[in-house]
């Protein structure tokens, strides 16, 4: 079992940044990629972002690509998603996850086994 902690939400003016932080722990050798979701109210959960265990391949949704930047701190098992140039349409509760295998339907919320409680961001406009 992983277990997933993430953190560092808040309310930020439209323009602003925000850090969100994912602590693994427990049997973190299960798993191979780590990414990052969002739920808006009254929509499905979306991929934001992806990285790899050794941090050498990431990925973005195009919504946030060249604002969001991922990345990790292996010795810690930790994952961050530093937020740029915050919108009001990224307002959500962001969620970090861990996957236990490869897979091409990265995207998809299916293909990961845990997932952190969820950190709220609200961006003001």
């Amino acid at each position: 079992q992983v277990q997933l902690v993430d953190s560092g939400g808040g309310l930020v003016q439209a323009g602003g940044s925000l850090r969100l932080s994912c602590a693994a722990s427990g049997r973190t050798s299960n798993y191979v990629a780590m990414g990052w979701f969002r739920q808006a109210p009254g929509k499905e959960r979306e991929f934001v972002s992806i990285i790899s265990r050794t941090g050498g391949v990431t990925d973005y949704a195009e919504s946030v690509k060249g604002r969001f930047t991922i990345s990790r701190a292996s010795a810690k098992n930790n994952v961050y998603l530093q937020m740029n140039s915050l919108k009001p349409e990224d307002t959500a509760v962001y969620y970090c996850a861990a996957a236990q295998y490869y897979s091409e339907r990265y995207y998809r919320p299916a293909e990961y086994q845990y997932w952190g409680q969820g950190t709220q961001v609200t961006v003001s406009s």
